[in-house]
């Protein structure tokens, strides 16, 4: 019998009105051998996991099969899962005779995540990973399968279906473990790109070899051997041809659908998977490149709205509570990875906590205040263009992608935006401050259930809304010179019918005029007959 000491670490509180928390939804084995800590045990003992009503069997609750589980640290996730053991899917090594592995992505991603300054997230685990190297029939057939498991009901026809009842833990599945989250303001499938994917490309065998560090040393017989090489630079990271866009579409706009019906306080943040050579529209649909132009290209993949248009269909992902990141990252943590890239969508999740706690929620992410963070960031795929004008694809793309650019100083987040058409909801900072605003007023809503509806209760919410705006202004997150222009509060007789108070309904008017961050300032300079400059500034947006 061995004598086991665990530091007992404080719990983490999160203020509500804060969107720092994110939750991981995706494929990662358990580590072997790791009985899970007293204080995972306590938070499932909590959540009605082990004695409630909806508890589980002792092997899924030791194996964490779809339980969520909070992670306050990257150690603890290290110690729980086993995110560096995903089979490659080729033959053991020659020499040890021990089976390929790399990392798995949701491991990425939550690594990422902590790396740029997240502190809490919430991990479900929905099943094993697959073998990256697969055979594309073998793909074909059990891609619905593994996105039914992060998408209950998932249909690659149908939008996502009632199969869960939100009241009862025992039914949900996956992304339904949102419903009873409420501290999570983020919602994160890093395994989706890699579940749509078409066949890995073949390695390349023009890849250089890495040569060793210059420099001195002394000579010593107990020199640590030499990193072992698992070729993974050689093996393509997930990509998409043209037809696979629309499974992928279709699970985005599942998600967010389902976010839209049972957690509107939440917003999805993705990774824009990448395209194959191939991968294009045909010449009857305007033939454009996705590496040419990814806004066009997606446009009329029907991923967004046609150009022009300002209404997105249903199986369209343009929604103020959906960002998407690109392009893919290089960073020195991802040579556990194919190609070394990862998904960028964790990278982006940390820097939405890192400003939410730093700067506050409404504060947009993008910009000088995002490089600090990715310091370990060395190069990108596709590397973006940028400075060619606002028109360029890139500058295009920008304005409804959360693109990563290199700048002078080091890589920097470009854009902070949302992926709808509509330009008043386009900023993300907005989306999670109104995010943030439903929050608050469902949490002073419970305040209140159980008092009397009337004159008293009524004036006793408005004052505390009142207070909870006026902290917004103060801080910049809502424009207007007076409080009055910033915001309006009603909760009385008017907002409510004979109807509503007869039926114990209480009903309240909230008015804000969020702020919207500066990302391009146009000088426009005219020049005199004579030569002479005059120089004057005539947009900023």
């Amino acid at each position: 019998m061995s004598l086991l000491f665990e530091t007992a670490a404080p719990a983490l509180r999160t203020a509500p009105e804060r969107a720092d928390v994110a939750c991981f939804v995706g494929f990662v084995a358990r580590r072997r051998e790791q009985p899970l800590p007293m204080s995972v045990r306590r938070q499932l003992i909590d959540a009605g996991w082990v004695h409630g009503p909806w508890r589980k069997g002792a092997d899924a609750l030791e194996a964490l099969d779809n339980v969520p589980v909070v992670i306050d640290s990257w150690a603890l996730f290290d110690r729980l899962f086993a995110w560096d053991e995903r089979p490659l899917g080729r033959a053991p090594d020659a020499v040890s005779g021990e089976p390929a592995h790399c990392a798995t992505y949701l491991g990425a991603a939550v690594r990422s995540f902590f790396a740029r300054g997240g502190q809490r997230a919430v991990v479900v685990r929905v099943g094993d990973p697959w073998p990256f190297l697969e055979s594309a029939s073998n793909r074909a057939a059990k891609r619905r399968a593994r996105l039914a498991r992060l998408i209950p009901g998932f249909s690659d026809r149908d939008q996502v279906g009632e199969v869960f009842e939100p009241m009862d833990p025992r039914t949900w599945r996956g992304i339904g473990h949102v419903v009873g989250l409420s501290d999570a303001s983020v919602l994160c499938l890093p395994d989706l790109p890699d579940a749509c994917a078409t066949e890995p490309l073949a390695p390349s065998v023009t890849v250089p070899l890495v040569p060793p560090p210059e420099g001195f040393v002394e000579c010593s017989p107990d020199e640590p051997p030499l990193p072992q090489d698992a070729g993974l630079r050689a093996l393509y990271a997930p990509r998409l041809d043209g037809p696979g866009y629309g499974p992928w579409r279709v699970a985005v706009a599942s998600v967010r659908a389902f976010l839209a019906r049972h957690q509107r306080e939440m917003l999805f943040v993705g990774a824009l998977p990448l395209p194959r050579e191939d991968a294009r529209r045909p010449v009857s649909d305007g033939g454009v490149h996705a590496h040419n132009d990814m806004l066009a290209f997606l446009r009329r993949s029907g991923v967004l709205e046609a150009e022009g248009s300002v209404d997105a269909s249903g199986l369209s992902i343009a929604s103020a509570f959906v960002q998407l990141a690109y392009p893919w990252l290089a960073t020195r943590a991802a040579l556990d990875l194919p190609e070394g890239l990862e998904p960028p969508d964790g990278a982006l999740a940390g820097l939405i906590a890192r400003s939410a706690l730093a700067r506050g929620t409404h504060a947009s992410v993008a910009g000088e205040h995002s490089m600090p963070a990715l310091r370990d960031l060395h190069s990108a795929e596709p590397l973006p263009g940028w400075g060619a004008g606002p028109q360029s694809p890139s500058a295009r793309l920008a304005e409804r992608v959360c693109l990563f650019t290199q700048q002078a100083g080091g890589w920097a987040l470009q854009s902070d935006v949302t992926t709808t058409p509509d330009a008043a909801w386009r900023s993300g900072g907005v989306s999670r401050l109104m995010a943030t605003l439903l929050r608050a007023a469902r949490l002073r809503g419970q305040s209140v259930l159980f008092d009397g509806n009337g004159p008293q209760t009524w004036a006793r919410l408005e004052r505390s809304f009142e207070e909870l705006l006026k902290g917004f202004w103060r801080v910049g997150a809502l424009a207007g010179a007076t409080p009055e222009e910033a915001f309006s509060v009603r909760c009385d007789r008017s907002t409510m019918t004979q109807h509503d108070l007869d039926n114990g309904r209480l009903v309240t008017e909230i008015t804000v005029l969020p702020a919207h961050s500066i990302e391009r300032i146009t000088v426009v300079l005219a020049l005199a007959a004579a030569g002479v400059g005059q120089a004057s500034v005539r947009e900023a947006a």
